[in-house]
């Protein structure tokens, strides 16, 4: 399952560095990729997190930690503050979009491989 979400966020950054590349839409395309990679950075975080979490209670031997909802709540404000800044470079709409992919992935991943069982 992680190893499909990965890959399919590859192929989303993939689909918006040529859009980015080949199209007049500049703007909105780097909007995009600015929030897919903070999404796909929140994707690993919180795989990494929930692996941690999950060892740390079959373990047993401390308290399990959170699961980094703090830290991916920073790289979201990050994002939002550097589309701000450069905002001719940067649409926020589309970082905002971009922020949201990786939820997006996640449902579609589980809606298409749920079905299969």
């Amino acid at each position: 399952m992680i190893t499909r979400q990965r890959k399919w966020m590859f192929y989303l950054l993939a689909i918006f560095v040529l859009g980015a590349g080949f199209t007049e839409y500049l703007s909105i395309f780097l909007g995009l990729l600015l929030g897919t990679v903070l999404s796909f950075y929140n994707l690993w975080l919180m795989q990494r997190k929930i692996n941690q979490f999950g060892q740390a209670l079959a373990e047993n031997t401390s308290s399990p930690k959170g699961i980094g909802s703090f830290s991916r709540l920073a790289t979201a404000g990050l994002a939002v503050i550097i589309a701000l800044r450069f905002e001719e470079y940067f649409h926020l709409t589309a970082v905002i979009i971009g922020l949201m992919t990786t939820y997006v992935v996640i449902m579609i991943d589980f809606a298409l491989f749920r079905s299969r069982d």
